[in-house]
């Protein structure tokens, strides 16, 4: 039996033949992955500017993980929210106002008079963000057929990451040249500019929303908590993104300054090769794996490559910045063959569970952020400093995570047993 099986009640997740169904569904995909651009340059934005925001806001290292993992605090348990609510309603009533929110979290940090209302800006950058990433897969998933899902999956990260890249130079230099404060305020309208188009273009798929499969508003949830395979999968999704989180996402730059002898801007500039390559990643394993049929062995694959990168990167005193740029590309790279968890975790699933089942894999990503970004702060105070020790848990993660690919069921789709048929 199909493990993807549509509910009694579903209907197709077709883009419509006509232009107009056409048209909505590239405007509402764009406007939800500018929407995923957005949310990660916000997250990403205290690793930009981490001594200023520091002495500002009189935080230590410890204090300053807390203050940025404030925004997976109430990003993380969201998910489950957002998925029920994005199955059941659909996503424009949601995604609409939550730009708005993000974005003005982003203009309350960058007013902030004490640490404590900046902490109020970043969870409201967090809450509106919860919507970003599940909210575009759930178009991806409503909006386009189900064989394209891994491709287009990979396409919206990857635009995510393609623009955090850029936008991360681009902050680092505007941070230092105007100030943090007026940068994240600048952020923040650019969202609001975002919130505004969305608002007057921004369209459900004809297939959003079920309220009649599951009577219950958490049946979706059941229905995926029940499934060891989905728990299985949220795990190695989580370890392999870690990387991602902890050293892109708040400690890289600092770390590339103590310990490679770079400077601000060339720390960022390697830093966002992490991104560079997790764009490619993100296509190119959804790509390669709906070519060859297969999924666990590309994500095992993945984990083991990302796992050597970064360890030559943390161990070792390399002070060239095209050698560290190029294997935190390939760090990055390796590290996009994540996103093939979520098309695993949907394709066990009915139609009617996907907002939820995907909400569930990224909070367990996100979550481990909680864990993580803390941690490597706590133990960079315990160890004087001790970037190497700090960060040997990035590579400990990752032969954690190669270990669990093993025991993952390949998903049963019949265009991927077509695939595996064929060779």
């Amino acid at each position: 039996m199909e493990n993807a099986k549509l509910s009694k009640t579903s209907k197709p997740n077709l883009v419509a033949a006509d232009g107009k169904h056409s048209r909505h569904a590239i405007i509402a995909l764009s406007i939800a992955a500018v929407f995923f651009l957005f949310e990660f340059v916000t997250r990403v934005s205290p690793s930009t500017a981490t001594e200023t925001i520091s002495a500002d806001l009189g935080l230590s290292r410890a204090g300053l993980g807390v203050f940025s993992s404030l925004f997976f605090w109430i990003y993380a348990p969201m998910q489950i929210g957002v998925g029920l609510l994005l199955d059941r309603y659909g996503a424009r009533r949601f995604v609409v106002p939550a730009i708005a929110l993000c974005a003005g979290g982003m203009m309350l940090i960058g007013v902030a008079p004490s640490a404590f209302v900046a902490a109020l800006g970043r969870i409201l950058t967090g809450f509106g963000a919860s919507f970003a990433f599940v909210g575009a897969l759930y178009v991806v998933n409503h909006w386009f057929a189900p064989k394209r899902f891994a491709l287009l999956s990979g396409l919206v990260n990857a635009v995510g990451m393609l623009g955090t890249a850029v936008g991360v130079i681009w902050l680092t230099s505007l941070v230092q040249s105007a100030g943090w404060r007026p940068s994240f305020i600048g952020i923040g309208v650019f969202g609001l500019a975002l919130f505004v188009l969305a608002l007057f273009a921004f369209r459900d798929a004809p297939s959003a929303g079920d309220s009649a499969t599951h009577p219950s508003p958490i049946g979706p949830l059941k229905q995926v908590i029940k499934s060891p395979q989905v728990w299985l999968v949220a795990c190695v999704g989580a370890l392999v993104y870690m990387p991602i989180n902890v050293y892109g996402g708040l400690w890289g730059n600092e770390e590339l300054t103590a310990d490679h002898g770079l400077s601000s801007v060339a720390a960022e500039t390697a830093v966002s090769m992490v991104f560079w390559g997790m764009a490619l990643g993100s296509v190119l394993w959804g790509a390669v794996s709906d070519a060859l049929g297969h999924r666990k062995w590309i994500v095992f694959g993945c984990a083991i490559l990302a796992m050597l990168a970064w360890s030559v990167v943390i161990f070792l005193p390399l002070t060239q910045l095209w050698i560290v740029s190029v294997l935190l590309f390939l760090g990055g790279l390796s590290c996009g063959g994540q996103m093939l968890t979520f098309a695993m975790a949907k394709e066990g699933q009915d139609q009617s569970t996907v907002g939820t089942v995907t909400a569930f894999v990224n909070m367990i990503g996100i979550g481990a952020a909680l864990v993580f970004q803390p941690l490597v702060g706590v133990l960079l105070d315990f160890t004087d400093n001790d970037h190497a020790l700090a960060l040997s848990v990035v590579p400990l993660c990752l032969v954690l995570a190669a270990g669990l690919t093993v025991v993952l069921r390949e998903p049963d789709q019949p265009h991927l047993r077509a695939k595996r048929r064929a060779e």
